[in-house]
């Protein structure tokens, strides 16, 4: 975190950020419950590796509504390193199953990022933008490791 750093929002920035912690908020359930309920113990655990991410996000929005701007470290794509198995250990109906979660989660992942990338206008402050932009690109991330894995497994159409 910067320190002496403090910034004041404006009510419209407060209600967008809102907005966006129940959105990770959901995103931390979402990625908990699947990690719980996922067949493949490979998809299991890419559930709880984006779980991670998504509770930093959630943390960085909170400091934004505490007024400090959070240091964004930038990494290398999570995505671009992924890479699945492809080895599904269960039956059709278990691979149905995973499918489905897989194509649930993109489609959330999917509106998430669409929504910090509209919200992000909004925002007076670069550094503001800079952060929502930095867990917009994770976002787009954790849908391209999660296609990945469905294309991997023979679950993509």
């Amino acid at each position: 975190m910067r320190k002496n750093t403090k910034m004041k929002l404006n009510q419209k920035e407060v209600q967008l950020i809102t907005e966006l912690k129940t959105q990770e908020e959901l995103c931390v359930q979402k990625y908990d419950f699947y990690a719980s309920q996922a067949k493949d113990p490979e998809l299991k655990n890419l559930f709880k590796k984006i779980l991670k991410h998504e509770q930093t996000h959630y943390d960085m929005l909170t400091s934004l509504m505490n007024g400090t701007t959070p240091q964004i470290k930038y990494r290398s794509p999570v995505a671009v390193k992924y890479e699945p198995q492809g080895k599904h250990p269960g039956d059709q109906a278990s691979k149905d199953f995973d499918k489905f979660l897989c194509t649930d989660i993109i489609a959330t992942e999917k509106y998430v990022a669409t929504t910090y990338n509209n919200d992000l206008f909004y925002f007076a402050s670069t550094d503001v933008r800079n952060v929502l932009n930095a867990i917009m690109t994770d976002e787009q991330n954790h849908a391209e490791m999660i296609w990945k894995y469905k294309v991997a497994n023979k679950m993509a159409a």
